[in-house]
């Protein structure tokens, strides 16, 4: 493949797209090294030298999708509750431009289907810490009563999150009418709402 069609995107970058979209497309064990190289544009030693193997290639790849959603946890976002309704947005439009990664993190996790279960899991209890972390500062500022169990508003953060993705394709020809990027911004807000004003119910019922 002319490496010319690729520009100025570094080899590193092509192999991570490149793998995302091979490993979404199809079974892990299906995948080979040498398709996600000519994906790329690249040779496949160049996957040696920057992951090291193919599982390496795969965990980094899951790693750079699900971090900037991680990070935003850090962010000046999530100082008040409000930031829940912008982090869903942030989090439809990472995942719509992906629609299958959803997917293949619950194959991993509840099937066991290719490595990295073990890794996800880290990337995961990493974002629980994080946000534990958040709804413990959330309450010392008065915003959330000190009831609220973090696991709980987790899980119902992630209910609102994932579901509507993980089920696109049912929930669309059910409706009739396509998950596109404006249903979903009027998604993100309507759920955003939701949550928010539970946040805030519980915090004038305390």
């Amino acid at each position: 493949m002319n490496n010319s069609t690729h520009g100025d995107v570094p080899v590193r970058t092509r192999l991570l797209d490149a793998a995302l979209n091979c490993f979404l497309a199809d079974e892990y064990h299906k995948v080979t090294t040498r398709l996600i190289a000519e994906r790329a544009g690249a040779n496949v030693s160049m996957i040696r030298y920057y992951f090291g193997n193919k599982e390496g290639l795969y965990e980094e790849m899951i790693r750079e999708t699900l971090n900037p959603l991680l990070e935003i946890l850090d962010s000046h976002m999530m100082s008040s509750v409000d930031g829940f309704k912008g982090y869903l947005q942030i989090y439809y439009d990472t995942m719509s431009s992906k629609p299958e990664f959803p997917k293949l993190i619950l194959k991993v996790l509840a099937l066991n289907q290719g490595p990295g279960r073990r890794f996800i899991q880290q990337l995961l209890e990493r974002g629980r810490e994080r946000g534990a972390s958040k709804v413990k500062d959330l309450k010392a500022r008065g915003q959330l009563p000190a009831s609220v169990d973090p696991d709980i508003l987790r899980l119902t953060f992630v209910s609102l999150a994932m579901t509507p993705l993980l089920l696109k394709d049912i929930f669309e020809e059910q409706m009739g009418r396509s998950m596109d990027s404006s249903f979903l911004t009027e998604l993100a807000n309507f759920n955003g709402l939701l949550f928010t004003a539970g946040l805030s119910s519980a915090q004038h019922n305390k």
